[in-house]
């Protein structure tokens, strides 16, 4: 049976907040395997996200200008990015979010929940390798974005929004022949 959009998020968010919550603030000046970002605008990145995708189950507009410095407005940016993933999992379980199209480019609506799957498993998984953290994307998460991926990689990075494929044995784990098809040297330390 598939999964909703909501219950994989639900599980994806819950291995995401752990791993933010397993951050400390001397790590946040760190490196990622996202080397435009450090572990903090990592964080800020991953929490537009989350507040973004909301509002797109909703059918409503968002806005990805400027990112915000979650992460300066307070001790607590654990405990918000928690809630903003609790609320995203509500958003997106809510009657008529996974229906239609959403977003300025019309893209199926379950096609846009994919999106912001793979980005929580992912970047759970570069945020806990930038700060030493063992993170295993759960399996029933790791083959729906690995499904949905294939038909969404080259457009993103066509969008600049992917990078270029790192190359990873054809046997290698699941995991880490998506990562690589990510962009993502599975075997990335700081």
């Amino acid at each position: 049976m598939t999964k909703s959009i909501s219950e994989l998020l639900d599980t994806a968010g819950a291995q995401a907040t752990a791993v933010v919550r397993g951050i400390e603030d001397g790590q946040l000046g760190q490196r990622t395997p996202c080397s435009e970002y450090d572990v903090r605008a990592l964080v800020n990145h991953l929490t537009q996200v989350v507040v973004q995708f909301q509002a797109l189950a909703a059918k409503q507009n968002s806005e990805f200008g400027e990112t915000p410095d979650a992460v300066g407005r307070g001790d607590d940016w654990r405990e918000r990015f928690a809630e903003e993933v609790r609320r995203l999992v509500a958003a997106w379980g809510e009657p008529g979010a996974e229906e239609g199209t959403t977003g300025a480019m019309n893209f199926p609506a379950r096609t846009v929940g994919h999106m912001v799957l793979g980005d929580l498993a992912v970047h759970a998984w570069d945020l806990a390798r930038a700060t030493g953290q063992e993170h295993a994307i759960e399996p029933v998460v790791l083959a729906e974005v690995a499904t949905a991926y294939e038909g969404l990689a080259g457009p993103a990075r066509q969008a600049g929004v992917l990078g270029d494929p790192v190359p990873v044995p054809a046997d290698a784990p699941e995991q880490d022949r998506l990562l690589g098809a990510l962009g993502r040297d599975p075997h990335w330390r700081p």
